[in-house]
């Protein structure tokens, strides 16, 4: 959390050596993200991080495609109006007044990485249904089809992902919500998401969430993976426990 809302990133698993560690490339950006929006209260989100991008490549002297890649998701409130983008794969939950009562949940997501090699990400899947499991042929699979998506990594066609090409900031979806009008709002990493999204969980009573209870619903997820799908058979993803980050904003417009 920041005093205008929330940077959350979410470093991609480098299945295959890349130039620094995924967590140090995170913090870099992730710093340089909510330095610039904090000092800045009008600049455009994507320019925000679009200098973030530029910054942390020339600190840690990455390359195009031998670097770690990074989603990102910001929810700024300022004055009249809630900014919010997203670029890759961690998506931003949030109600609007319902005319009457109530509130009606929206969804902001990115799903341009889940259309690249379908068939390699399709197969892993398939495998992991049948009984295959988190094995050798699965990790080879894995760096595959991480391969494939180097391939496609912020080009016109395939998808676009924080890492060395700060164009690639000006390619997130992007919204704009009167601030009188959002209510709540949920934060996060596509290994929240999907564990949300699997169990049914309503999105509204995770925004008035206190952090203990928040704690306790990432520990539920946790142990049903590892006791309940250890495998991915019920649930196929690419590890047992996936990175899982929630912030939850109760009263949006109390921020800022």
């Amino acid at each position: 959390m920041a005093p205008f809302g929330v940077v959350l990133l979410d470093g991609a698993s480098a299945f295959e050596p890349v130039d620094v560690s995924p967590v140090t490339y995170v913090q870099s950006l992730a710093a340089r993200i909510t330095a610039a929006l904090q000092q800045h209260d009008d600049i455009p989100v994507a320019d925000a991080v679009a200098t973030a991008i530029a910054a942390t490549t020339a600190e840690l002297h990455l390359t195009p495609r031998a670097s770690p890649s990074s989603t990102v998701a910001v929810l700024r409130v300022r004055r009249d109006i809630v900014d919010l983008y997203v670029l890759g794969d961690s998506p931003i939950v949030y109600g609007t007044t319902r005319r009457g009562g109530g509130s009606t949940a929206h969804h902001l997501s990115d799903d341009r990485l889940a259309r690249v090699a379908v068939p390699v990400r399709d197969r892993y899947r398939d495998r992991l249904i049948a009984g295959g499991g988190y094995d050798d042929e699965h990790r080879a699979t894995l760096a595959e089809l991480q391969r494939a998506e180097r391939r496609a990594r912020n080009t016109e066609g395939g998808y676009w992902i924080a890492e060395t090409d700060p164009d690639a900031a000006h390619h997130g979806v992007v919204e704009q919500v009167e601030r009188a009008a959002m209510e709540w709002a949920v934060v996060a990493s596509d290994g929240a998401a999907d564990l949300i999204t699997h169990t049914g969980r309503d999105w509204q009573d995770i925004a008035w969430s206190d952090e203990r209870q928040l704690d306790a619903l990432l520990a539920e997820f946790h142990r049903w993976e590892a006791e309940d799908d250890p495998d991915g058979r019920v649930l196929p993803r690419a590890k047992r426990h996936d990175d899982k980050t929630l912030v939850a904003i109760a009263q949006v417009a109390g921020l800022a």
